[in-house]
């Protein structure tokens, strides 16, 4: 179980030592082997995917990330099933599930498939929308016949211009060409990036085979179910025979973990067979790192089988039923998940506040963990600007001397 567990956090570059210089190749070499990285802009500490990358990479220019994405496009912003920064590598893959949109997603969407064809069907305003598009890159609220309106579940807001730009995103024919403030800006996929728009779909069964050994690989080992819920989430539709067909080639190969209550078969990718003999080894070498709410090592449903770790994401929780508090950090050591910090950052007074933090039942109470953890969180206020960490609530005692 401790190999299964290390290359867990070794294959999502939480463990080992951090680049000495993190460029762009860099960026990218990490999002190859991530598959995706979730984009979420809220600056509670800073935008989820930034921490994301951070966690893994040290600092980074964030001017890098914007010429990966909107100059040299070789990353790209689509649904996965929730905003993502993507390989423009794997384009193949997200174009087979353009093609056959809405057909291409599975009941765990809900009722969005008919949702999809309704708008899809509205040909007037798809054509107003691309029309309007075909004079430059807008944002949505931006087209002429944009006209807000609240969502039944009263957390957003949206159009029906909106809804259609979502739709026709997912079909490929329009992709995000840079951002506005906090707003995405639109334009047509065959303007901004014309060698995308003639890229043909890999078939079905080469989608679901090329998706599963690029999920499997991000997580070291998995079963069906983690694949499923990794990459692409939600949306394949014959996974089991992808995954009988991978490992008749040997392309993937069956695992055993002792001491974990598996249901069902685990797999590693061939790639990744030698590394899973060896890391239970010298050359393992664990590390602090502090990640944010929607990161990929939070993502495939094995948290709490593989970690025995539970995480909700109580941003969206009522006040009076958060138990860490808004925005919680997990603190990983290793391959175990050892903590969580209520964390916040003030500008004005360049300050990175830790509201709050917890240490998970059986941490490790040595002086030379909690102080990793606070040279991490000194290294996180650097990065974001801020002159100081501000322990301003609760710290487990064994951890007190280190996080003041």
């Amino acid at each position: 179980m401790e190999g299964v567990r290390r290359i867990a956090v070794a294959k999502q570059h939480l463990a080992g030592r951090l680049p000495k210089a993190a460029g762009k190749e860099v960026l990218l070499d990490l999002i190859r082997d991530l598959v995706y990285v979730q984009w979420d802009p809220v600056p509670i500490v800073a935008p989820s995917h930034i921490l994301t990358l951070w966690s893994r990479v040290g600092d980074f220019r964030l001017a890098d990330l914007d010429k990966l994405l909107w100059e040299e496009k070789k990353l790209l912003l689509h649904w996965n099933p929730h905003a993502c920064i993507g390989l423009t590598e794997d384009y193949p893959i997200y174009r087979s599930l353009m093609e056959r949109y809405p057909e291409s997603l599975l009941k765990g969407w809900g009722n969005h498939i008919p949702r999809a064809k309704k708008f899809l069907a509205d040909k007037e305003l798809r054509k107003r929308v691309l029309t309007e598009l075909r004079d430059g890159p807008l944002t949505p609220t931006e087209f002429k016949s944009y006209r807000a309106k609240k969502s039944p579940d009263g957390w957003s807001s949206g159009s029906d211009v909106s809804n259609m730009l979502y739709h026709l995103h997912m079909r490929g024919e329009v992709m995000v060409v840079g951002r506005q403030g906090n707003k995405n800006l639109y334009g047509l996929t065959e303007e901004f990036f014309p060698d995308l728009a003639k890229i043909e779909g890999l078939s079905e069964e080469e989608c679901e085979q090329r998706a599963a050994e690029r999920a499997l690989r991000a997580l070291g080992t998995a079963k069906e179910r983690e694949i499923y819920l990794y990459f692409p989430r939600g949306r394949y539709q014959h996974l089991g025979q992808a995954l009988e067909s991978l490992a008749e080639e040997g392309r993937i190969l069956p695992v055993k973990a002792e001491g974990l209550a598996d249901k069902g078969q685990r797999y590693v990718h061939e790639s990744d067979a030698k590394m899973l003999e060896s890391i239970g080894t010298d050359e393992w070498e664990p590390r602090v790192s502090l990640v944010p709410p929607f990161d990929n090592i939070l993502h495939g449903g094995r948290l709490k089988s593989l970690f025995g770790f539970e995480y909700v994401l109580e941003q969206f929780l009522p006040k009076e039923k958060r138990k860490f508090g808004t925005y919680v950090l997990p603190i990983i050591w290793g391959d175990r998940f050892v903590g969580r910090i209520d964390a916040a950052i003030d500008k004005k007074k360049e300050m990175l506040i830790m509201h709050s933090i917890y240490a998970e039942p059986g941490a490790p109470k040595t002086k030379e963990v909690a102080s990793e953890i606070g040279e991490t969180a000194e290294r996180l206020a650097r990065f974001l600007g801020a002159k100081e960490v501000k322990y301003s609530g609760r710290v487990p005692g064994p951890w007190k001397n280190a996080l003041r």
